[in-house]
């Protein structure tokens, strides 16, 4: 019987669990499966990963204590939340804790994101009678050139197809990949990704890469906020059939053939989080007081035209 969930700093704040000041209210609830050790897998930027030195409370820079899964259910209750959003890390049992975290989320009345490892067919059919609307595809590396040293123990070429059995069962835009910009990939790599996720009927979720202390990445320098935002345009070109309009000087985007009227009208929600609906993610990349990578609400004219101003 499953007894404990993480929950990630800020949903705990905004459930009561902990007296402390929120910055950005999350809309979403984040929860994370509990396992005492480290994840079996050994994703190179991730603090659970089996080889990381990172404190096991930890995802990207956010800490997720644990908690007993009866006092967040009822938490949950009146949380004022849009969907459960529930991350989980490779284990013995894992799905069986998944399941039974799902039957107790049942009574909230909320959809549920799962972000999870490749499992079949007949499993996600079980997800989706269980209130399970959207499926989170970690594929995080853009580039099979890449892939190999990103995620040692898991296959480029299943998770695109497993990306292709969510959206048979779960229908056009909920799989969403996610592509964490800055691991070595090139701008013209993350826009093939972009194009193949349409092409297969996902939708596709940005992170920037974020130093964590003890995993094998913790030297890496994160992406500047002017690639980002040419990233974060692109991707929603791609959503519209607009990748003609990306131009690329070897393969870095060097700009886009937009009018800066046409520039200027992109809606600032290209800016924002992008993934479920209802998500907003703060502070998931950097830390309070910088600029966001993702705004988790829509920016102030004057924010929105400073963005813009990194790409025109």
């Amino acid at each position: 019987m499953v007894k404990l969930v993480r929950v990630s700093y800020g949903t705990a704040i905004a459930m009561g669990l902990i007296r402390a000041k929120l910055l950005a209210r999350p809309t979403t609830a984040y929860l994370m499966t509990y396992w005492p050790g480290r994840c079996s897998n050994d994703c190179a930027f991730c603090a659970q990963a089996r080889s990381s030195r990172a404190d096991l409370e930890k995802l990207s820079r956010v800490v997720w204590p644990a908690f007993r899964v009866d006092e967040v259910v009822e938490r949950l209750k009146n949380g004022d939340f849009a969907r459960i959003c529930l991350q989980t890390i490779e284990y013995p049992g894992m799905l069986d804790d998944v399941f039974e975290l799902l039957e107790a989320f049942s009574t909230i009345n909320l959809p549920v994101s799962i972000s999870v490892t490749p499992v079949d067919s007949e499993t996600l059919e079980r997800f989706k009678s269980l209130g399970v609307d959207y499926i989170g595809v970690g594929l995080d590396a853009a580039s099979e050139r890449i892939f190999g040293d990103i995620k040692p123990d898991a296959s480029w070429n299943e998770l695109w197809d497993f990306t292709a059995r969510v959206v048979n069962v779960f229908g056009q835009g909920r799989a969403v990949i996610h592509i964490i910009v800055g691991l070595g990939e090139t701008d013209r790599e993350v826009v093939d990704a972009f194009i193949r996720a349409r092409r297969i009927g996902a939708d596709v979720s940005l992170f920037a890469f974020t130093p964590i202390k003890g995993t094998r990445l913790e030297n890496l320098k994160p992406p500047s906020v002017e690639r980002y935002r040419r990233i974060q345009l692109a991707r929603y070109l791609v959503s519209i059939g607009g990748e003609d309009t990306i131009v690329f000087e070897g393969d870095s985007i060097r700009g886009f053939t937009l009018s800066e009227e046409k520039l200027l009208m992109i809606p600032p929600t290209v800016f924002m989080t992008h993934g479920c609906p209802g998500c907003n993610r703060p502070y998931y990349n950097e830390r309070p007081g910088k600029e966001p990578y993702n705004y988790p609400f829509p920016p102030k004219r004057e924010e929105a035209m400073k963005t813009l101003g990194l790409i025109l």
